[in-house]
């Protein structure tokens, strides 16, 4: 039984305590929970990522417009300005090889100072245009590698292909970079591991030196635009915790030798066959096909044909078809589906690009060889 006395003294006690004290004990307010720490990221490179590299600029709002805002773009160096605001904190350095920066063990400093969780790494032209053997240059990036994965043992990695070259002075630089870039996805094969995965982004395939650079080295703005988009869904991939995947390297569609049959006009059989007669499009539907050389070097080029609707009626597909110049051959393809059958080049859209719109147009590309110098053939366009 409570004692008078000793009632009125807790009375007291508690009377002395103050409100807001009281209120927190019987009902404390819940605790907010904590802002996520955001994904940092380092663009990593020469000139083509940071002087100015404004892929990151238009990279970084493409991010911020799809929901992607926890994340932070680091680096040692600043912005240069791309003529929108965004986070350009990069490792850009303008004339830097891949070579020196592993040789000079620079970026364990860097890695130091910024703490990535993921590396953008467009690295190596500067030592494509020095001569530097693409094993070399492979090297250095399994050194960069090692020192990223001592930095954070989980570090995804994105490494690029890089873009094609076509520097007035340095004539053999075109084919030095698709040397390097043949190689680069047996290296990232052998190197990446389940904990620190390597993903490689393609950023050479549909990239020309002569719409896409200003210098042809360089990019322009259709440039930057074509890097973001080639870094975009990696990027996507590994914030969100997955391996990113590089797209599948387009290749040409391979043709079987033609079946032998009777000649009708009783010649030799094992002639070669022909496409069967096409029935007459769709009123209303028409194209033309216009062909050009975006890059050549020595013994390589990249060519580009443009299609595009000239009826007044939408297309469903198409089909351009050519005759390559004596000494030329087509070795990758992209945005559409190759038949070669000897010199006879078919090409047919693919399920995406084949239906135009009145004055829209379509792009393929190819990679091919060539004796002497490349010349661009007539092209002829059928729509349907």
């Amino acid at each position: 039984m409570l004692r008078r006395p000793f009632l009125a003294a807790l009375l007291a006690a508690f009377a002395a305590v103050p409100l807001t004290l009281l209120v927190g004990l019987v009902a404390a307010p819940p605790a907010r929970p904590a802002a996520a720490t955001p994904v940092r990221v380092m663009p990593l490179g020469d000139s083509i990522t940071g002087s100015p590299g404004c892929w990151r600029s238009v990279l970084w709002n493409r991010l911020q417009s799809t929901g992607h805002t926890n994340t932070d773009f680091v680096g040692t160096l600043g912005p240069q300005g791309c003529g929108q605001p965004y986070d350009g904190d990069n490792e850009g350095h303008g004339g830097y090889l891949v070579t020196n920066v592993a040789n000079q063990n620079l970026l364990p400093g860097w890695l130091a100072a910024t703490r990535p969780d993921i590396v953008l790494m467009h690295f190596g032209t500067n030592d494509v245009w020095s001569n530097i053997a693409p094993a070399t240059i492979l090297a250095a990036y399994s050194t960069l590698v090692d020192q990223m994965r001592a930095s954070n043992p989980a570090m995804r990695v994105i490494v690029a292909k890089i873009i094609p070259m076509a520097p007035s002075s340095c004539a053999e630089c075109g084919q030095r970079a698709v040397a390097l870039n043949a190689a680069i996805d047996g290296w990232a094969a052998g190197k990446t591991t389940a904990g620190s995965p390597i993903a490689v982004v393609d950023q050479w395939t549909g990239f020309s030196t002569t719409t896409d650079t200003y210098d042809g080295v360089h990019p322009n703005a259709a440039g930057d635009q074509k890097m973001s988009d080639r870094w975009y869904p990696a990027l996507v991939a590994a914030l969100g915790g997955t391996t990113p995947t590089a797209s599948p390297t387009p290749t040409v569609s391979p043709t079987t030798s033609p079946t032998p049959t009777a000649s009708p006009t009783g010649g030799p059989t094992g002639s070669p066959t022909v496409d069967p007669p096409t029935t007459s499009p769709p009123a209303g539907v028409a194209c033309t096909a216009s062909y050009r050389i975006t890059n050549q070097w020595q013994g390589g080029h990249q060519g580009e044909v443009t299609v595009r609707s000239t009826g007044a009626a939408r297309t469903t597909g198409w089909r351009v078809t050519f005759t390559l110049p004596a000494g030329q051959q087509i070795t990758q393809t992209w945005n559409a589906e190759l038949t070669l059958t000897g010199s006879a080049v078919t090409a047919r859209n693919v399920n995406w690009n084949g239906a135009l719109a009145p004055a829209a147009e379509a792009t393929f590309g190819f990679l091919g060889t060539h004796t002497g110098t490349a010349t661009a053939p007539t092209a002829t366009c059928t729509a349907s």
